[in-house]
């Protein structure tokens, strides 16, 4: 099934900007908040979404994220913003386990649909993951998933944030994703990349986004996301986190998953060598599964 999100928002309006960028006071960063432009017509070829600066007591994580979430859910201050969220809309519940925030909100927001849920789910997925210890946003309404969603489980990285015009290369790649027999197959796919974007970037979220075949099916497990992910010469390296470990399936579910991202990664013709680390450093596993050594094909 498919799940290119970016590729839904982008159908319909254009973002532009950067995902989480705190703006500077003369004493101490500032967050943001995520609201949409007023006059949608207005930021065609534009931002659609757009980031205010705002203030908050701090404290712990948890903290933190609530008082985020209650300046997102209070609205914006300047008038040519307009808030994602239905009026109305109460934060019920919000806790942070392994790396991933998990919102529970009132009634209110059920009423939302199309892009217009869409824009309100990255509205809190990119509020949410700018603190450093937040990497994915599950969205609940009493308790319960919407059911006519495609994917519950958001990152600020599968929002795009350039137009579709801004693309400036493309790259052929195998992405290995899981067949109706259990295995890992490859399904070859054109990327785009963007201004900013990497080649191995773009691969991972490709991965992360799942198969584009029906008879193929995603390999990452739910709560897997991806840290970091950068190149040097020709050794892609790939950090991850130790916090959402205890969220993580399994011994071959996980062992999967890592090998789809070796496979996938070394696919490039730029990469020939994929190398793992667990919170920026070196380690002889992660979990259950041994990453000591590096992973090149053949």
């Amino acid at each position: 099934m498919r799940r290119i999100w970016a590729g839904l928002l982008c159908a319909v309006i254009a973002l532009a900007g950067t995902v989480a960028c705190g703006v500077v006071s003369q004493t101490e960063p500032e967050y943001v908040v995520y609201f949409r432009e007023a006059d949608l017509a207005e930021s065609a070829g534009g931002d659609a979404l757009r980031a205010e600066p705002v203030s908050v007591e701090g404290g712990n994580t948890v903290r933190t994220a609530q008082q985020l979430m209650e300046a997102l859910l209070a609205g914006p201050q300047d008038e040519t913003l307009q808030s994602t969220i239905p009026a109305g809309t109460q934060l019920l519940l919000l806790n942070v386990e392994g790396g991933q925030a998990r919102v529970d909100l009132s009634s209110a927001y059920a009423n939302l649909s199309g892009i217009r849920l869409t824009m309100a789910d990255y509205a809190i997925a990119l509020t949410l993951t700018q603190l450093p210890e937040i990497f994915s946003v599950k969205i609940t309404v009493r308790g319960q998933e919407l059911a006519y969603r495609d994917k519950q489980i958001f990152a600020a990285r599968d929002v795009l944030l350039s137009p579709r015009g801004d693309v400036v290369s493309t790259v052929t790649v195998q992405l290995y994703f899981r067949s109706e027999a259990g295995e890992l197959v490859p399904e070859e796919r054109v990327l785009e990349l963007y201004e900013g974007d990497t080649q191995v970037g773009a691969v991972v979220r490709a991965l992360e986004n799942g198969p584009e075949e029906d008879s193929l099916s995603a390999v990452m497990p739910e709560n897997f996301r991806v840290r970091s992910v950068w190149q040097e010469e020709d050794v892609c390296y790939v950090n991850l986190s130790s916090a959402q470990l205890e969220d993580l399936p399994e011994t071959d579910a996980l062992s999967a998953a890592m090998l789809s991202l070796q496979r996938s990664l070394c696919s490039l013709e730029s990469v020939q060598e994929v190398r793992f680390l667990v919170d920026g450093e070196f380690a002889r596993s992660y979990g259950p599964v041994n990453i000591a050594r590096p992973y090149s094909e053949g």
